[in-house]
């Protein structure tokens, strides 16, 4: 990495990568040493896959409140998701005034 780091360019492209692959070189392959990190950022592009196959299928939102509406729930059901937990029992929690989605207790 450090010799790729190294090569000079003349593409300002190149440049932009180079310097911003520098600042955190020491963080590019945690994945290697920590198998509970993935290499791949999947997981995000499978979170908003369900807003884009929506959005094809509707041919986009009708209102502003509509969208913003879809996204925050999504968001909500994705996070309850990956801690285990169903739909209902994500929403339901995020609307209960003891617990939260986002500290789980």
């Amino acid at each position: 990495m450090t010799r790729a780091l190294n090569l000079e360019s003349d593409n300002d492209d190149g440049i932009r990568l180079r310097k911003r692959y520098g600042s955190i070189k020491d963080h590019l392959f945690v994945f290697l040493e920590d198998a509970s990190i993935p290499p791949t950022n999947n997981s995000s592009e499978q979170a908003i896959r369900m807003s884009t196959v929506f959005r094809k299928v509707t041919n986009c939102f009708r209102s502003q409140w509509g969208q913003d509406l879809f996204a925050a729930v999504r968001s909500i059901v994705n996070t309850g998701k990956r801690q285990g937990l169903t739909a209902y029992q994500a929403i339901y929690k995020v609307l209960s005034t003891n617990c939260s989605i986002f500290n789980p207790s």
